[in-house]
């Protein structure tokens, strides 16, 4: 038994079925297709993730200088009055 109920003679015959209707020369090139888009979603995942780790730092950065210019103008409203 194969895959799933299909046994090895069943899977060499829709291949030879698929070599016909398609040729090598296009499976070649789907092949490459495939492999150049899965290359092309592993890379823009990592640069996704290297992109995450950059911003975290600029963000709380941001935020000390939000509460930073918040208390000055808490101290410059209590110099008012």
């Amino acid at each position: 038994m194969g895959l799933g109920g299909i046994s090895i003679w069943q899977l060499l015959i829709i291949l030879v079925i698929v070599l016909l209707l398609f040729g090598t020369k296009r499976l070649k090139n789907l092949g490459g297709d495939l492999g150049g888009a899965i290359k092309g979603f592993k890379k823009a995942m990592n640069d996704e993730d290297k992109g995450e780790d950059k911003e975290a730092p600029k963000s709380v950065e941001q935020d000390k200088s939000e509460s930073v210019s918040t208390e000055k103008e808490t101290e410059s409203e209590k110099a008012e009055k």
